[in-house]
């Protein structure tokens, strides 16, 4: 080990010699002449990209992002993964985590352009800047200087599978699977969709069969590459370090969301729902590290929140949906039981749908306006749907669907009791017996 250390070390003050030397010999660049523009009338000529040669900053940047099909609520999901791989590296390095920027979702339906969207848009930065250190993309082409990462890893699992059966923790270089969206320009460089932006490139290009968890890319991070800047693409491939225990749910609690869509929710609370955090023993901390609520601590609003998943699950999932007559039946009962008379619907149903349950239910639901839409774009609008839900007396969600999920963690970090927060719709072949979701209670 010690000699593996002596031969790290002399690698590594020979690298630093020739960045030295390289850098003698460059240019100063103008920050103003290379500021980010999502344009593409402004950007940097690729001759601009310097590497790791640039040692003004010891910071290194891990960016990510996750299979261009997998929906909102999972990537919120896979932040977390990302976020405790981040404190396992950073206890060597000084690695930055670079959230990418929004893409449009399969679920984003409205005709909005919806692309590039940064994080500040859906969450609060701040918050998350006190788990690990967080920056947007267009701040690290800002702080490197040049839109060029050096080195993309695309995640795959194994073409054998699992060897017998038997699961182990893996990595290797391996052949690509399928076809990557990424290919080399006649400068030797890669292209690819990146989020929509202008002029984003990478100097190399590998894809990695993985099996396990997050924590396996650290040591390929910390000990295998020089790189300042790592792209790790399809992160969904590797697993949580540990599922639902204190570092999941300082991770999660991080997310808290953006200012202006918390403060748009609320606003529809008071004027429609006779909701507001006072009243509903629900106010919390601007700092999320100081929270710490008793379960049931919080009584809700004056409403049953219902999430009904529709869309794509009545062929992926037709089991878990309800018909819209068996909704009606098992909210009414809801309501009855609850001793409660309103009713806020999130739902992905058609207009056709929501009538038929206006008709039949008292029941509200928020209709973004257009300028919040054009602001925040469907995911803003999502968000707001989450919080209303998420300070109700009681919630009732759609099995099998991480919208609801997601709410049900929102709800135990401001401290509803579990059984108003963990339940869900039965399907018709059901009989109102179906399995209610797991509880996956906070940890601090």
């Amino acid at each position: 080990m010690m000699a593996e250390g002596r031969t790290y070390y002399a690698c590594f003050l020979i690298v630093l010699v020739i960045t030295f030397i390289s850098l003698s010999f460059s240019e100063d660049i103008d920050d103003e002449a290379i500021a980010f523009e999502t344009s593409s009338q402004h950007g940097l000529n690729v001759d601009s990209f310097q590497g790791h040669n640039d040692t003004k900053s010891e910071k290194r940047y891990l960016i990510y992002d996750v299979n261009p099909g997998e929906g909102f609520n999972l990537r919120r999901d896979v932040y977390m993964r990302v976020a405790n791989l981040m404190k396992i590296i950073r206890e060597k390095q000084n690695w930055i985590l670079v959230v990418p920027p929004w893409r449009r979702l399969y679920h984003w339906r409205s005709s909005i352009e919806q692309n590039a969207i940064p994080w500040r848009t859906f969450f609060d930065m701040e918050s998350l800047n006190r788990y690990v250190p967080v920056i947007e993309f267009e701040d690290f082409v800002k702080e490197t200087g040049t839109p060029g990462i050096e080195e993309i890893w695309y995640l795959q699992g194994y073409a054998e599978g699992w060897k017998d059966g038997h699961w182990e923790e893996k990595v290797d270089d391996r052949d690509c699977i399928d076809r990557p969206i990424y290919h080399k320009d006649e400068n030797g460089l890669y292209r690819g969709y990146f989020w929509g932006l202008e002029n984003i490139f990478a100097e190399k290009f590998k894809c990695l069969s993985v099996q396990g968890t997050s924590a396996i890319l650290a040591p390929m991070l910390t000990e295998k590459t020089y790189s300042r800047s790592v792209f790790v693409d399809r992160f969904e491939e590797v697993l949580h370090i540990i599922y639902g225990q204190k570092d999941y749910w300082e991770a999660r609690r991080s997310l808290v969301f953006a200012k202006h869509l918390r403060e748009e929710a609320d606003k529809f609370r008071r004027e429609v729902l006779k909701s507001d955090d006072e009243r509903d023993v629900t106010l919390m901390d601007p700092d999320w590290t100081k929270n710490q609520k008793k379960e049931g601590s919080a009584e809700g609003g004056p409403y049953l929140a219902l999430h009904l998943r529709r869309g794509d699950f009545l062929y992926a999932h037709p089991d878990k949906v309800p018909s819209l007559d068996n909704t009606v039946k098992q909210i009414k009962e809801l309501l009855k039981k609850h001793k409660l008379d309103t009713v806020f619907l999130a739902t992905d149903s058609t207009k056709e749908e929501v009538d038929y349950l206006k008709s039949k239910l008292p029941l509200v639901k928020y209709d973004a306006p257009r300028t919040i839409l054009h602001k925040y774009g469907d995911g803003g609008v999502a968000i707001i749907d989450q919080w209303i839900c998420a300070h109700a007396k009681h919630f009732v969600g759609t099995c099998e669907s991480t919208f609801s999920f997601r709410i049900h963690e929102e709800r135990d970090i401001l401290g509803f009791h579990g059984d108003h927060t963990f339940n869900c719709l039965c399907g018709d072949k059901e009989l109102g017996k179906c399995e209610q979701p797991s509880k996956w209670r906070i940890v601090y």
